[in-house]
């Protein structure tokens, strides 16, 4: 086989075999095919696309590009969940120890910040100490004491998904629900996990603005996992707005701790009982989902949850006495307020300038090499629907530097929709598919 032949083939429509996309994986993965020749076979799938049987194919070919995770000596049921990004996400380090307090053990293999959206690893290691670069004997022993883990994809898993990305991310070929499938879901099988479950974000904040997108994505999602032999379950939600009240990585962390102790903010509450509750029909804990949302709202309720964040914490290195103390966490030394331009209520907060306001602040990366700050974000002081005055803060604003708070505000300001009446706020989950 020669790479421009298949090149070629895709170009035209065709479909690719299974040993096609071996080669071309394996390939790619060993450098014997260049980066010129891959960039013109990722525009051609942009352009024309996969099938099923073909993104399932190429995930398998990525999963065998490196180490698969053995947790066959891990008791069960193995379940995982993974957000496709949003603004203010922080339903991971909640859902986690929630999942786990219910019964499961959650293997979580997760990502950082790139662009207007925030990444799980980096809210971690916002936390003094915290380690998200385990061993896999580490990994392992995290999940048998803890009941999960959370950490970053070391260089072994899924290398050709690492060299593929990187690939997407500098030639326009990021936006193709096949090969975004594919990365996703390599991963996801690399880590162990036996079923999981999906959060599909859809709005300006996430990467999917439309519902027919979204409802695409989840599609592929749920069918190639299904064809691969795991139970999946994706959920539709809304980011057209921000979730919780703090975006920043400490200060989700914040909230995150507001969250296990029961007085977090409704949306990130329900998303997350829900998230749960689909993750305990899928490991066969409970048949459905209205005994799930029981179930993970009474270990939130008697402090199960609470108590094996601090563990996780401590076991990853993390300090504990700031998370019981979160006043001694990172903390940005210029904190301005956003007043409000007239009397009435808050009709809209667009997430994705308050995204694009989190990276000017540091709190996330225009490029992948970029530092971030953890104590610097933005605080909600008025959501959806709630009531303000002229002159009372919307939000404050949390910077290193009075130049990069002064552009925050600026990008907050625009996002920020006043009027004299103002919608309640809306329902977070919109669709439900799934397989269990």
């Amino acid at each position: 086989m020669r790479p421009v032949e298949l090149i070629m083939k895709k170009r035209d429509g065709g479909t690719f075999t299974e040993a096609e996309i071996g080669f071309l994986v394996e390939g790619f993965s060993r450098g014997e095919i260049p980066d010129y020749q891959f960039s013109a076979l990722l525009m051609a799938i942009v352009l024309k696309g996969m099938s099923p049987e073909e993104t399932a194919l190429l995930t398998r070919a990525m999963i065998r590009s490196g180490e698969v995770i053995d947790l066959s000596g891990v008791p069960g049921p193995l379940v995982d969940k993974h957000s496709t990004g949003g603004v203010g996400d922080k339903i991971s380090l909640v859902l986690a120890p929630l999942a786990a307090a219910c019964g499961l053990r959650v293997p979580m293999m997760s990502g950082r910040s790139l662009g207007h959206t925030g990444g799980t690893l980096d809210k971690l290691e916002a936390i003094p100490g915290f380690r998200t670069d385990l061993p896999r004997e580490r990994f392992v022993q995290a999940l048998e004491q803890v009941g999960f883990a959370m950490i970053g994809q070391s260089e072994a898993v899924v290398p050709a998904d690492r060299k593929m990305y990187a690939l997407r991310d500098v030639t326009g070929t990021v936006e193709s629900i096949p090969l975004i499938t594919a990365s996703i879901m390599s991963k996801k099988f690399a880590e162990g996990a036996e079923a999981l479950v999906f959060d599909v974000k859809c709005g300006s904040g996430a990467f999917m603005k439309s519902i027919a997108d979204a409802r695409a994505l989840a599609g592929s999602l749920v069918r190639t996992g299904t064809g691969l032999g795991r139970k999946v379950v994706a959920v539709l939600s809304d980011m057209d707005q921000p979730l919780g009240r703090k975006v920043g990585n400490f200060l989700e962390v914040e909230e995150t701790i507001d969250c296990l102790r029961g007085r977090g903010p409704r949306d990130v509450m329900d998303l997350t009982h829900r998230l749960v509750a689909w993750m305990l029909v899928a490991g066969g804990v409970c048949p459905g989902v209205a005994e799930g949302e029981q179930l993970s709202r009474a270990r939130l309720a008697d402090g199960s949850a609470w108590k094996l964040f601090l563990k996780s914490v401590q076991f990853q290195g993390g300090d504990v006495e700031c998370i019981l103390d979160p006043a001694r966490g990172p903390r940005a030394p210029v904190v301005r307020p956003l007043p409000s331009p007239a009397d009435g209520a808050v009709r809209r907060i667009d997430a994705y300038r308050i995204g694009l306001a989190s990276v000017v602040l540091g709190a996330g990366r225009s490029r992948k090499e970029d530092a971030v700050f953890p104590g610097v974000g933005l605080s909600l002081l008025r959501t959806q629907s709630e009531p303000v005055r002229r002159g009372e803060p919307l939000a404050l604003v949390h910077g290193q530097s009075e130049a990069a708070v002064g552009q925050a505000l600026a990008l907050c300001a625009q996002a920020f929709e006043i009027g004299p009446e103002a919608p309640g706020p809306g329902a977070r989950v919109l669709e439900e598919m799934g397989s269990p």
